[in-house]
């Protein structure tokens, strides 16, 4: 990759503007040619794997609930709420991302309803993320008009630990939360949120906040930190998986590519993860054709690997190239890992690594 300067990753800031200047921006991605009859069936969207999973999903986490309710008061309730933590703080990360694609579901209402209910559980204002998570897709990894930049160049690795247990992310959506319910939207938030969607985001925060502080009520009535350990606090405890899935997505990678297969990385993971994760560990399939259902993630992924690098088989082998990496770009914000294709793949598009080193200077 080409040198390009300190990278600003404020969406109002030079490199947006550059990356702008050299076409990055709303770009035409690369994609594997899949026939017109194939990927009609891949898109198909069905209500059956989705109400299923999500039968599971919440079930488990009353049942979970339940039982730590009941042995709230001793040590064998820590068990329970940590795996329900899990599925709060966690499984509900790709529970909107899903929904909000409106790929999960068949039926729309049933989109909106399980995102709004994992919006508020990850924190995340639906119409603030709804149109966040769209200029992601749009602009995936590129500095300066990403807003969902998991891991910035140089790395902070002190946020990254402090993420795994919720606390950074949770004290900006806290503050988030609160600017919204007093009606300000930021300027930031201006640049992807249109206008007539920003009284809907107030709105929201609004409910979001009363529901915090009627939690906060009824644990300082009952002198018990039940209800906050059942609502709020497992964004905190049960971050973890979440975090641990995430930063597999484009950590180390390369930025500022019109390529997924660059900047986005395949994970094969347990059947507990991928359950938890909706199947996102597939993330090249995913950003290349976001409009497929997540259960049909795994067929398109053997469709297409062919054109794709080789997934990395576990969690594990996906952190031992990814530390290194970042621990690289703390000396060095230029390097990334890149991704070797098969003899059988299309090649790499270089021409805007050179189109972005010129807009830098």
């Amino acid at each position: 990759m080409s040198e390009t300067g300190k990278r600003d990753y404020s969406l109002l800031g030079p490199s947006g503007r550059q990356a702008v200047e050299a076409g990055l921006a709303a770009a035409e991605w690369y994609h594997t040619e899949i026939a017109r009859k194939e990927m009609k069936a891949l898109m198909q969207r069905s209500d059956d794997a989705a109400i299923r999973d999500t039968i599971i999903w919440l079930g488990s986490m009353a049942i979970l609930a339940g039982l730590g309710i009941f042995f709230w008061g001793s040590w064998l309730c820590v068990p329970f709420f940590l795996a329900y933590g899990v599925l709060y703080g966690s499984a509900s990360d790709s529970r909107w991302h899903e929904c909000g694609h409106g790929t999960a579901f068949k039926t729309r209402w049933m989109n909106d309803a399980v995102y709004e209910i994992a919006c508020f559980m990850i924190m995340r204002n639906p119409v603030t993320w709804r149109w966040s998570h769209t200029r992601h897709h749009t602009d995936t990894v590129i500095v300066g008009r990403d807003p969902e930049i998991a891991v910035m160049r140089p790395p902070d690795l002190v946020r990254l630990v402090l993420n795994f247990f919720g606390i950074v992310d949770v004290f900006y959506a806290m503050l988030d939360m609160v600017r919204n319910a007093f009606g300000i939207i930021s300027a930031t938030e201006k640049t992807f949120i249109p206008e007539m969607e920003q009284p809907k985001a107030i709105r929201i925060a609004r409910i979001w906040s009363l529901i915090y502080i009627a939690t906060i009520a009824a644990a300082i009535a009952m002198g018990s930190l039940l209800p906050l350990v059942l609502i709020g606090l497992p964004r905190l405890y049960g971050a973890w998986h979440h975090v641990l899935t995430g930063l597999l997505q484009h950590g180390g990678l390369a930025d500022n590519v019109i390529d997924h297969r660059l900047n986005s990385r395949t994970v094969l993971m347990n059947p507990v993860s991928r359950f938890i994760y909706w199947n996102m560990n597939y993330h090249v399939e995913h950003h290349m054709f976001p409009m497929v259902p997540y259960h049909a993630l795994p067929k398109l992924h053997a469709m297409i690997k062919h054109d794709l690098p080789r997934p990395n088989p576990s969690i594990w082998s996906g952190y031992r190239e990814m530390i290194p990496a970042f621990l690289r770009q703390l000396r060095n914000e230029d390097y990334f890992l890149k991704r070797d294709l098969p003899p059988t793949a299309r090649p790499y598009r270089e021409e805007f690594h050179t189109g972005l080193a010129e807009a830098a200077q």
